[in-house]
This record gives C-alpha cells, sequence and structure tokens, in this order.
C-alpha cells in the first residue's frame, strides 16, 4: 500500500534547504495528485506522526505547527504531477521520516488517509 512515493531527502547542515516531492507511484492506479488534498506528515524515532502541512485542490496551503511556518512551503505542478515540500531554515528538531498522504479533506489525523508514501529521510545535523 504505498501509491505515492516520496523523494529528496537527505542530510543537511542546520540552516540549510531541502526541496521533497511526492509523486505517484509509477504501479500506482490512482487519479492525478491534483484530485487530492494532499498533506504531509514526519515522524521521528520514539515520537507520533505528526501534521506538518497539507494543500487543497485549489492550491490554498495550511500548517499546523508555528514551528514550521514561515520556513515551509508547499507547492502543486500538476504539468508533472507532483507536489512539493520546500522547506528551508532547516533544524535539528526537523529530522524525521517524512511522508507525504492523499486525501479528500484535510485532517492532522494520519489515521484518515489512506493513500500513503513510504517516506523520505530527512536528517539536520548541528
Amino acid at each position: 500500500q504505498d501509491p505515492l512515493v516520496e523523494s529528496g531527502g537527505g542530510l543537511v547542515q542546520a540552516g540549510g534547504s531541502l526541496q521533497l516531492s511526492c509523486r505517484a507511484s509509477i504501479r500506482a492506479s490512482i487519479r492525478a495528485l491534483s484530485a487530492y488534498v494532499i498533506t504531509w506528515f514526519r515522524q521521528a524515532p520514539g515520537k507520533e506522526r505528526e501534521f506538518v502541512g497539507g494543500i487543497s485542490r485549489e492550491g490554498q496551503t495550511m500548517f499546523s505547527a508555528e514551528s514550521v511556518r514561515g520556513r515551509f512551503t508547499i507547492a502543486r505542478d500538476n504539468a508533472n504531477n507532483t507536489v512539493y515540500l520546500l522547506m528551508t531554515s532547516l533544524k535539528p528538531e526537523d529530522t524525521a521520516v517524512y511522508f507525504c498522504a492523499a486525501g479528500g479533506v484535510v485532517t492532522s489525523l494520519p489515521q484518515r488517509y489512506m493513500i500513503w508514501g513510504r517516506g523520505t529521510q530527512v536528517t539536520v545535523s548541528s
């Protein structure tokens, strides 16, 4: 059950930037991502999966944590069937596995989403 694929993670120094991508798996038969609300979650070892933000079908974005507002941006590239999470001014506390999920409504509860990727690791060093 991994119809979505995240990419772009890696190791960066604090203050650096990363752009994560969310795309449909080549073996998944799902609608174009433009048909879904796309959300990003992250999960650090030993912690609950945390809602980061989402983007509506109309392109409106929302972020749940003040700690990421002003640093993270979500954007759609419908021509390439891709949703991006651009992260700047990264901090060590941003270290986590980042997941994208697709659904019909925005919610902070990961249980509400049925379409997921396996995640991509983001590590921010001091």
